[in-house]
């Protein structure tokens, strides 16, 4: 089996080497690869001889970050199975669409969970898509599960492989959508994590890191960004139950941790923590950030107070994720600019007409490489749709590149709004509302409005102890901003709505206003 079965071959190369320390355990966990590779196979035997589970198969997971994630994932490379981590954050209502459209036969899910479960469980009694094996890592469940760890101890820890498996043949489903809606589900292939291993370990990742991850599992960020990588390479990673700044902090400092990589709203609690001040971070060889652009003042405040070197990027749970990197002596010089493409990545930037455009003219961010999925479970038509006769992947994000080669998330074209006739994108209008010391974290959204079509609203939080009223920072703004560009009006919040992966919730809030108007 030359492919799929990742910790069989790391268990050949360093059996006794570190591999996991789930933080979320108590006391916490400290696994080998050999141990790791064993609960794989015990999980593998389980899941085919008890649950069923065969080549193809949908194994679903619902949970939060745990070494039970990597468990499912290695056992289903094994066998061939698909693994299928689901959103914790959603609805039953939403879960039970996403169940109908996977079909797993199994659902592993946490204890605190499990009430969420019950309901899920409700919606599909008598139909077709029911789920025929749910199994809880702790507590106890809800009726007819089995215990996650009793499973594996009743189970052999005999090699499991499949033999024939090949390259093209899906190691995973990872969601691309938010909190509503039914999100699409992104073919993840054995080859697709081959070169984004790749692409990664070009860029970032030795032999020797240690990584601390703190984004959720069922995100692209959390499985592929660097723990899989590291898995291949045979680092250690640590993982943490749900993201928590001060804890964060400690972790880094007791494990003399090498690599970290977050959004910037997490950095932003990170630097509010209360243990900042005094956590050595000394071990660090460089902080990864994505989801959207780093700003400059937390650049400098990272880099002056705490001596860190940024790598900025971007990724998408379709292609990679890793498909740009921003070098950490280009932070400050190209703030904004989400670096230029990984190794085996070809970027390009395409008019409304799918003419290829030139440096500094804006367009949709198109991609091609071997790092892009298989398209879409069960949807062939949005699979056929995302990628042109070229054969270019195309993202749905407006951006533009200089003469140098980097490029520039201008916004998502979802993001956008129209104002009087001109496009308006969120983030240049965010960017500039950064550069006030007063602001800790904004968001701008477009609301309806009778005269112009949209009007922009900054959604802001001040750090604490800062003072600004609304005056000061629409007059910020008009300084910084052509005047069709600045916010109508400026809201105060205590704080924004932030997803699980830690990237704030634009539809919640623009929902949320345009409910009370």
């Amino acid at each position: 089996m030359y492919i799929g079965d990742y910790l069989a071959r790391r268990e050949l190369y360093s059996p006794d080497r570190l591999a996991i320390i789930d933080t979320g355990k108590t006391p916490e966990w400290r696994l080998t690869f050999r141990q790791m590779n064993g609960r794989a196979n015990r999980l593998a035997n389980w899941l085919r001889d008890v649950a069923g589970v065969g080549r193809g198969d949908r194994v679903a997971i619902l949970a939060h970050d745990g070494v039970e994630h990597l468990d499912t994932f290695f056992a289903c490379g094994k066998l061939g199975a698909i693994h299928t981590a689901l959103n914790w954050r959603l609805h039953p209502q939403e879960l039970a669409g996403i169940v109908a459209a996977t079909t797993p036969k199994v659902l592993i899910f946490s204890a605190e969970l499990a009430e969420k479960v019950a309901a899920l469980q409700a919606l599909l009694v008598g139909r077709p898509e029911a789920i025929a094996t749910y199994v809880h890592t702790e507590g106890n469940g809800v009726g007819g599960s089995a215990h996650f760890e009793t499973a594996l101890q009743s189970a052999p820890d005999t090699p499991v492989t499949t033999d024939d498996l090949e390259a093209e043949d899906i190691a995973a489903l990872i969601f691309t959508g938010g909190t509503t809606g039914l999100p699409k589900a992104a073919q993840v292939s054995h080859r697709m994590i081959a070169w984004n291993t790749l692409n990664t370990v070009i860029h970032d990742v030795t032999h020797d890191d240690v990584f601390l991850n703190v984004f959720p599992m069922f995100h692209t960020g959390g499985l592929f960004v660097y723990t899989l990588p590291q898995i291949i390479f045979g680092g250690a990673t640590i993982l943490m139950r749900q993201f928590d700044p001060a804890r964060v902090l400690e972790l880094i400092e007791r494990e003399r941790v090498t690599i970290f990589g977050a959004v910037p709203t997490m950095y932003q609690l990170i630097a509010q923590a209360p243990n900042w001040a005094t956590a050595d971070l000394s071990s660090l060889r460089f902080c990864t950030s994505g989801g959207a652009p780093l700003p400059v003042p937390l650049v400098e405040q990272y880099t002056r107070e705490k001596g860190i070197r940024f790598k900025q990027g971007f990724g998408m749970t379709e292609f990679g994720p890793g498909i740009f990197a921003l070098a950490p002596e280009d932070a400050i010089r190209k703030a904004g600019s989400i670096g230029r493409p990984n190794f085996y990545v070809d970027a390009r930037i395409v008019d409304d007409d799918n003419n290829f455009l030139g440096p500094d003219e804006e367009g949709e961010l198109v991609l091609k490489g071997p790092s892009y999925c298989s398209g879409y479970f069960g949807d062939p038509a949005a699979s056929a749709a995302a990628v042109d006769a070229r054969g270019y992947f195309h993202t749905g994000d407006v951006a533009r590149f200089d003469a140098e080669g980097y490029f520039t998330i201008v916004d998502r074209k979802k993001d956008m709004y129209i104002s009087g006739g001109e496009n308006v994108y969120p983030a240049e209008i965010e960017k500039a509302l950064y550069e006030h010391p007063a602001v800790l974290m904004c968001a701008v959204i477009g609301l309806p409005d009778p005269k112009w079509g949209e009007m922009g609203r900054a959604c802001v939080v001040l750090k604490p102890g800062a003072a600004a009223d609304e005056a000061e920072l629409l007059a910020f703004m008009a300084a910084r901003l052509a005047r069709y560009k600045v916010p109508r009006s400026v809201v105060f919040r205590a704080a924004l709505p932030i997803s699980a992966a830690g990237k704030i919730l634009k539809r919640e809030l623009r929902d949320e206003y345009i409910g009370l108007s």
